[in-house]
């Protein structure tokens, strides 16, 4: 599979970076976006999205998923994403573990899950062969929701797997191992092409490719694509591209237009209709230890994110069937 041809260049008026004529400024700074609804239908959208019943609204799949959120470029909104996924599914009755194979940390910040120096992690399991459920955490206050934390040990993996026998193949062992039943697991890949993201990709059956809606977030997609390939071919038969998510799309310009319309003609229905906009409370809510489902549900970023993970677990039902 190919990056979408004919990318234009930054010069191309077919990617302009002009601003619609658009007098709005939204409240919620620098956002670009509408004006949020009236406070009683925030407080429904809000109701909604943290479901207090603890119903299961969203479907179950027939089997455990297993997604690598991967994009080799830095900040398109991989860990925003692998969390206020998992966030939302969880909310709504699926178990879900995200594995946090950064070795920032920045997953394990926006679920406050411990992972200073010195706390157990997915480091453990891949080098010392640690089982999976002995590093695992529960995330207060989101029942159903487990994270693999990673410390700052993570940074040293790289080097040190490389002369660990099966050394691509550690992270799917542990989670073969693992007695834990989920139905979703995320694996938040660091922003390389490196051992750590070959690990994620070997143990994943699926891929989940967050973009940014810019120009240079086209630029690196043909080297992801074939270093998915290449997994595909020699270590992961079963590994296959199934979701993009556009994201950080803000409407006054006409580039997000374009970027969403070439992703869109290139990969046809993988491309989530769920599109996540430009919103200052999704970067507002790392800083609180929270995902924006719990720091501002009533938000669009909230909203948005809800309506990618119903479309997620929608799919995933039609594909393999409900239980």
């Amino acid at each position: 599979m190919e990056a979408p041809s004919g990318t234009p260049t930054s010069g191309s008026g077919a990617y302009s970076d002009d601003v619609d004529d658009d007098p709005y400024v939204s409240r919620e700074a620098g956002t670009g976006e509408p004006d949020d609804p009236p406070l009683a239908m925030e407080a429904m959208r809000a109701v909604q999205i943290l479901n207090p019943s603890g119903q299961v609204t969203m479907p179950r799949p027939a089997r455990r998923r297993i997604m690598g959120v991967a994009n080799q470029k830095g900040g398109v909104g991989k860990t925003t994403t692998a969390v206020n996924l998992a966030v939302a599914l969880a909310l709504h009755g699926n178990r879900v573990l995200v594995i946090d194979l950064d070795p920032q940390g920045n997953a394990s910040t926006g679920l406050n899950v411990p992972h200073h120096a010195g706390v157990p992690d997915v480091y453990d399991c891949l080098i010392d062969s640690v089982p999976l459920a002995e590093v695992t955490q529960p995330v207060e206050g989101i029942p159903n929701l487990y994270c693999v934390p990673a410390t700052i040990d993570l940074a040293g993996a790289e080097i040190e797997l490389v002369s660990v026998v099966a050394r691509e193949s550690r992270l799917a062992r542990a989670i073969a191992a693992d007695p834990g039943e989920y139905d979703y697991i995320f694996i938040d890949c660091p922003p390389s092409l490196g051992l750590l993201t070959v690990n994620a990709l070997v143990a994943a059956e699926e891929v989940l490719i967050p973009i940014q809606c810019e120009y240079y977030a086209l630029e690196g997609l043909n080297q992801l694509l074939s270093n998915i390939n290449l997994v595909k071919a020699h270590l992961n038969p079963a590994l296959e591209v199934t979701t993009i998510l556009l994201t950080m799309y803000d409407r006054r310009t006409r580039l997000a237009d374009a970027v969403e319309q070439d992703v869109r003609n290139h990969f046809g229905d993988k491309v989530l209709n769920a599109v996540i906009p430009r919103n200052v409370r999704v970067s507002e809510a790392p800083s609180y230890g929270q995902s924006v489902m719990t720091y501002d549900p009533g938000s669009r970023g909230a909203t948005s994110y809800f309506e990618a993970a119903q479309e997620i677990a929608e799919r995933g039902a039609k594909v393999e069937g409900a239980r």
